[in-house]
This record gives C-alpha cells, sequence and structure tokens, in this order.
C-alpha cells in the first residue's frame, strides 16, 4: 500500500462522525502483537455513524471487522480497505430482569461480571472466553459445556448496504463454532437471557473457570486463543499431542507447552512465523491421523514473507 493509495481511498470516503485514520497500526490491537497497518481504520461514533458509511461508502470497497483482536492474525502486509473497530459506543451492558443487551463491543468477560454483580447466572461460562460479544455471536464461541447460542436470544445487526436488522436465534443458524448471518453483517448488539441467582454462587462458577483456565492456558501470554476448531469427536489437543508437535517452534513462534491448541508469540515473531506454524502443525496432524484441523483464529490481510524454517 502507498502513500498515494492510502490518499486517493480517504478522499473516496464518505464524511462520518468517528474517526477515519490512514495507515493506522493494527498490531497494537491484537494479542499476538504482530501484523502490517490498516489502509484505513475506522472507529465509527456510534450504531448510525456506522450504518450511514456503510450506505454511502464506494461499492469497491474492502471492509474488515475488528474486536480486540483475542482470535485475530493479521498478516505482515496489512490489512487493504477499511478495518472498522467498533468501540466505546459499542460497548454499553443493560441488565433488566433476566435478560442482558450488550453492544458487540463489550468485552465478554466484563459482561459475565457485570451479569454476575445483578445476580443473574447462567453467562459466566463467557468470563473463559477472551474477545468481545460480537466475536463471540459470529462464532458461536463456548467454553465449559455452554455455548452463545445457548443465551442468545436476539441480535441487531446492519448489512453492507446499511440496513440495520434485528434477528431471533432460531434464524441464525447455529452449529459449532458457526454461525449463518451474512459473512458482509456486522453486528453491533445482542441479547441475552439468564437466571437470577444469588451472586455468591454466580461469583463461585466464575472462580472455578478462571482456576481452570490459570491452570490450563497459556493466558499471560500473547497468544489468539485456540488455534483450531475441535474436529467431531475428539479435542484438536490431543491429535496435535499426538502428532509431536507440543513445544514445536518457528522463529519466535511457539506452540504453547502447556496447552497445545495455542499459538505463542515468545518475541519478535511475524505473523508469517505463526501462520507458518500454524499450517505446519496442520500438515502433521493430518500426516499422523488424516484428520484435517480447522483454523478457529481468523486470519486477514497481505502476507509478506515466507516463515522461518521449523525446528523442535
Amino acid at each position: 500500500m502507498t502513500a498515494r493509495q492510502t490518499r486517493h481511498l480517504i478522499d473516496r470516503l464518505p464524511p462520518v462522525r468517528g474517526r477515519l485514520t490512514a495507515n493506522a497500526a493494527i498490531s497494537r490491537y491484537t494479542w499476538f502483537r504482530v501484523g502490517g497497518p490498516a489502509e484505513i481504520l475506522f472507529e465509527p461514533a456510534d450504531r448510525d455513524d456506522l450504518a450511514a458509511f456503510l450506505a454511502e461508502k464506494p461499492g469497491d470497497t474492502a471492509i474488515t471487522i475488528i474486536g480486540v483482536g483475542s482470535n485475530l492474525l493479521v498478516r505482515d502486509g496489512g490489512i487493504p480497505g477499511v478495518t472498522i473497530k467498533l468501540g466505546r459506543a459499542f460497548s454499553r451492558i443493560e441488565i433488566l430482569g433476566d435478560s442482558v443487551t450488550a453492544g458487540a463491543g463489550a468485552i465478554d468477560v466484563t459482561l459475565s461480571r457485570t451479569a454476575r454483580d445483578s445476580g443473574l447466572g447462567g453467562l459466566e461460562f463467557l468470563s473463559g472466553i477472551p474477545g468481545t460479544i460480537g466475536g463471540a455471536v459470529r462464532m458461536n464461541a463456548g467454553a465449559y459445556g455452554r455455548e452463545i447460542k445457548d443465551v442468545l436470544t436476539e441480535i441487531e445487526a446492519i448489512s453492507a448496504d446499511g440496513e440495520i436488522h434485528r434477528v431471533r436465534t432460531d434464524a441464525l443458524g447455529f452449529s459449532y463454532r458457526h454461525c449463518d448471518a451474512p459473512d458482509d453483517w456486522i453486528i453491533t448488539q445482542a441479547v441475552m437471557k439468564g437466571a437470577v441467582e444469588a451472586p455468591d454462587l454466580i461469583a463461585a462458577r466464575m472462580a472455578e473457570i478462571e482456576e481452570a483456565r490459570e491452570d490450563s492456558q497459556p493466558i499471560r501470554t500473547r497468544t489468539g486463543g485456540s488455534t483450531f476448531k475441535n474436529p467431531p469427536d475428539t479435542k484438536a489437543w490431543k491429535l496435535i499431542e499426538a502428532a509431536g508437535c507440543r513445544g514445536l517452534r518457528r522463529g519466535s513462534a511457539q506452540v504453547s507447552e502447556l496447552h497445545c491448541n495455542f499459538l505463542i508469540n515468545t518475541g519478535d515473531a511475524t505473523a508469517a512465523d505463526l501462520e507458518g506454524l500454524g499450517e505446519d502443525v496442520r500438515r502433521r496432524v493430518f500426516e499422523k491421523s488424516g484428520v484435517t484441523l480447522d483454523w478457529e483464529i481468523k486470519r486477514v490481510g497481505i502476507a509478506l514473507t515466507k516463515p522461518k524454517a521449523v525446528t523442535s
């Protein structure tokens, strides 16, 4: 991406009340802390600002949505087009009775803590999922025996033409780590249902989840969460371990020793190192078991360099 191309794109975009930034550093938003810049970063002021932008933008403008970057790998060449990041205006959490309405930018663990403090149970599993509510809905995120579809009642989303949609859960085609909402929809809000309970009981369950995560996952490292989806009837980490990939390295990218379905940036890894290591894990697992692992981490942007050689 040249400066001339960036200026040209910004000149073609409609006016907004939020912020448009050219050549924006995205790596600082991602948990891996890698990746090239966004050609244009758009941080909308609110839902109406976002809807108006989508309705008026040039039809050939590529759009990428990011949340807090917990399950995201941005490639080293950066993200062409407009990258949209939903910020504070999309992070509100409101509780009324046994119902929670949350903006797509609300952090999963923040929602579960807010629900706990209000005496609303059934949402504590979200404290074990890194990321935002919008991302959780898009991939039907789950942990500790529950998925977002189990508590979701309705979403609000904006389609590529700027139209606002409200859709009930049963129309969204949820399955394992999948939602049938159109790819060009931007989820802006979710409504979930919990159960009124004593806050201390909810807190106890959340403490168990936190302890389990501390013991089994490299949560204090630069990682992207679970790398691959679990295949039917087995766990991805078991296949990865059986293929001899625990601790495998490519440059400063490493398969976690603690949980081998996590990739870690141990220092100055590039996106190419991390993605290349992941692809090598997929190859080794297939050669060992005949199972093809599917990526759970979302990979976006343009690849620039070839990864370094594999070492064990």
